[in-house]
């Protein structure tokens, strides 16, 4: 009863939810290393059967928690962009409210429609993610432009926008914008992108809440497991294989594709 009343009419047993947790668990880390973590819960929504819509508010709520662990495990690269962040994340919540406001405003058929595109657009980010950590760590041996430009911010909010909207892979293109406008360590810039992809899931989540639906049996399951998933990942995810996460991401992402279509 419990759970059809908090999961909107999804009725979900034990095992179900314990692999809401785990995907949560995973969520977590993943986003706070190497950002992608939404192709691991929302298909799990989907296949549990929860409306795409449904399952994409649902799934942003839960991850808000990760996202925030996430940023705290990777403080110590914080220190000294105070200022850019707070910048930035005028970007980020503009285009997270942006992003969230088209996807509560067009119809739910245009969502469903683009799943399998937006789905397929965070897989091949995750896929050429090495080549743009490879390309920006090129570029740094050359002088290009420092701070929080016109375009940086730019790039951001147009980031943050997507992010609203769906967020798969948006810490991808968040560190390859960064990456463009800033002469700073990867690590550092992974740094400021948990910061801001947190705020992009932020305001998007509270949008949520007032304007839609939310399935709170799921999302809360995630909030929990996703806070500690972000937590251990921001301490000890630069440990994990990356190659790994993204071929468990890039798997579970072309089943999703395949299902959908």
């Amino acid at each position: 009863m419990i759970a059809t009343l908090l999961g909107h009419a999804v009725q979900l047993s034990g095992l179900d939810i314990l692999w809401v947790a785990l995907a949560g668990l995973a969520a977590g880390g993943i986003n706070s290393v190497v950002g992608s973590g939404t192709l691991i819960t929302f298909p799990l929504l989907l296949a549990l059967g929860y409306p795409p819509v449904m399952a994409n508010v649902s799934n942003t709520v839960g991850l808000v928690p990760g996202s925030a662990m996430g940023a705290v495990g990777y403080r110590r690269e914080l220190v000294g962009q105070g200022k850019r962040v707070t910048r930035l994340a005028i970007g980020s919540l503009i285009g997270g409210a942006i992003g969230a406001t088209l996807l509560l405003q067009l119809p739910a058929s245009a969502f469903k429609a683009i799943v399998p595109v937006l789905v397929g657009l965070g897989v091949v980010l995750v896929i050429v993610g090495p080549w743009l950590n490879r390309w920006l760590a090129e570029r740094r041996t050359h002088p290009h432009p420092t701070g929080a430009s016109a375009g940086l911010f730019a790039g951001v909010t147009a980031v943050a926008v997507y992010g609203g909207y769906f967020g798969a892979a948006q810490g991808v293109l968040l560190i390859a914008i960064m990456g463009i406008f800033l002469d700073e360590e990867l690590q550092r810039i992974n740094a400021a992108k948990n910061v801001l992809a947190g705020l992009t899931n932020l305001v998007a989540a509270v949008i949520f809440i007032i304007f839609s639906h939310i399935a709170w049996l799921p999302a809360l399951v995630i909030a929990g497991s996703s806070a500690v998933g972000g937590g251990i990942g921001g301490r000890y995810g630069r440990r994990i294989p990356a190659n790994l996460l993204r071929g468990v991401i890039v798997i579970v992402g072309v089943i999703t594709i395949v299902r959908l279509v």
